[in-house]
């Protein structure tokens, strides 16, 4: 089993020090669903619910959330994005969301880009919970993390 690098030799929660770490370009990708009843996503893709257009705010919301990442995960180092996207994709019986954060930095984005996906999930729970009482936030993963050299 592996050491966690957020515990230290006495067993306390330490933040891992990357000051000697090169920046490198750093990417990552996460994916996660909200089911909900087809009248929902009828409504949603409408532009039918009574709150207004919820995959925009989801969206902002997503970025939002990434941003503010630092703020929200103890120990998570505070990092200056690039660039996230948060994407949906509409089915009969979901919405699919996708975050992809990218940033020049000497840590991975990986925890923004699931903290994109989370609250653009909560955002759309929260936007349809008035018509829907058995939506199902589910399925969040990480999908692939990069890093490359700066050029």
């Amino acid at each position: 089993m592996s050491e966690f690098s957020h515990i230290d030799e006495q067993g306390s929660m330490t933040m891992v020090d990357v000051s000697a770490k090169g920046k490198s370009l750093r990417t990552a990708v996460a994916k996660g669903d909200i089911i909900m009843q087809e009248e929902t996503i009828k409504q949603l893709q409408g532009m039918l619910l009574k709150k207004g257009d919820a995959l925009a705010c989801a969206r902002v919301a997503g970025i939002m959330a990434a941003k503010k990442t630092a703020d929200l995960i103890p120990l998570c180092h505070p990092l200056l994005l690039n660039n996230v996207s948060v994407d949906f994709v509409i089915h009969p019986d979901r919405v699919g969301i996708t975050a992809t954060v990218a940033c020049e930095g000497s840590t991975g984005v990986e925890m923004e880009a699931l903290t994109a996906v989370s609250v653009a999930a909560l955002t759309l729970y929260d936007m349809c919970k008035a018509i829907d009482k058995k939506m199902i936030i589910s399925n969040m993963y990480l999908v692939s993390k990069k890093k490359e050299g700066i050029k």
